[in-house]
């Protein structure tokens, strides 16, 4: 079985983005290629950033600003004296 599955280096150890569907014990062959960015940081996220626009409600709006209003509040008790 040959798969092509992405990790992330962790000192000598690389975790695995997803299963690989072996047993555990399973002798393996590895064979690491470095992978490059080619895009600047954050470019995926402006791609996506209008993605959900057909889809938004008003709704959406409302929600999104009592969010954002209710995080404005005050969080923290008085210590009475």
């Amino acid at each position: 079985m040959a798969k092509t599955i992405h990790g992330t280096i962790r000192g000598r150890t690389i975790e695995l983005a997803e299963d690989l569907g072996l047993n555990e014990g399973q002798q393996v062959e590895v064979r690491v290629t470095a992978v490059t960015r080619t895009e600047p940081w954050g470019e995926g996220l402006r791609r996506c950033a209008g993605a959900l626009a057909d889809e938004w409600t008003e709704e959406d709006d409302r929600i999104l600003e009592e969010i954002h209003q209710d995080r404005k509040r005050e969080s923290r008790r008085d210590i009475p004296e």
